[in-house]
């Protein structure tokens, strides 16, 4: 296996961090309904959030246990790789939510070492409102075999692409769109800001937010295979494979994967051209 041999400390796993709170308004939701160009009436409105919203209220709580198991000195090398949401119900203006995450597990792989996060978002009186599992990447080291557990699997099946998709949904990613997106996610990182730091750290400039990607592809299923209604997404995950810049135009194509349990499984992928920027692409909808 490549990459220089990093030593993760198993004995951070299973350990929750802190909680942290925080209280949804209607203002916020509207916000972040906006900076994702999400055509949604009651996301726009404020009455009910658009599904990746849930990362805002657990942005602090969900890299803090990661410390605890990888050495500081390589957190510069650290990228998305999956975001992955099993939701309980929406979450809605007035909620007073309290989150809190936990490292499960780590891989290393071929090109560099997974670290897998489980987050837990709960309602104040402990009500579970959602669940997620972040899948970071860390480039070009490598953390030995599997310890612990991996985020559930969410592969698209290749077969599906072989027939046309059910339906094809477009997005456009505004010029100025980071510079929105950043203070309604309450994500400052520079890169998807300031130009000269992009690009002295090798990009061609500003990129865009890769859960601002995800929101845009949410609101395009949702509005194609669940009636635009956000009650009824279970689950909502996706793996972050290119960057996104701004000005770019995106296609979301989204496949019928089967049905269990009362809810049909959707699988789609999202590009740039010839170009996937989200692959293995999953939606669960209620019937």
């Amino acid at each position: 296996m490549s990459g220089s041999a990093i030593e993760f400390d198993p004995a951070g796993l299973n350990v929750w961090c802190d909680e942290e709170r925080f209280e949804v308004t209607r203002e916020r939701l509207a916000e972040y309904a906006v900076a994702t160009n999400d055509p949604i009436e009651a996301h726009r409105s404020g009455v009910l959030a658009n599904p990746v919203f849930a990362i805002v209220p657990v942005f602090e709580a969900m890299m803090m246990p990661i410390i605890d198991v990888v050495p500081m000195s390589i957190f510069g090398r650290v990228v998305h790789g999956e975001q992955d949401f099993h939701f309980h119900r929406p979450i809605r203006p007035g909620d007073e939510l309290v989150s809190r995450a936990k490292v499960i597990g780590y891989e290393g792989k071929d090109n560099g070492s997974t670290i897998t996060v489980l987050i837990e978002c709960r309602a104040e009186d402990g009500e579970l409102v959602n669940e997620q599992y972040l899948t970071a990447f860390f480039r070009n080291v490598n953390a030995g075999p599997r310890v612990g557990d991996a985020a559930p699997a969410h592969r698209f099946d290749k077969t599906l692409a072989e027939v046309p998709p059910l339906a094809t949904v477009s997005a456009h990613v505004d010029a100025d769109q980071t510079f929105r997106y950043s203070p309604a996610s309450g994500d400052p990182v520079p890169l998807h800001l300031d130009e000269q730091v992009a690009k002295d750290a090798g990009l061609p400039g500003i990129i865009a937010h890769g859960l601002c990607t995800m929101a845009m592809s949410s609101w395009g299923v949702l509005n194609e295979v669940a009636d635009s209604d956000v009650h009824r997404l279970r689950r909502f995950a996706v793996r972050f494979s290119k960057m996104v810049f701004p000005n770019d135009d995106l296609e979301t194509r989204i496949w019928r994967a089967g049905n269990a349990d009362g809810a049909t499984t959707y699988a789609f992928e999202t590009g740039r051209g010839g170009e996937l920027v989200l692959t293995d692409g999953l939606a669960v909808v209620r019937d």
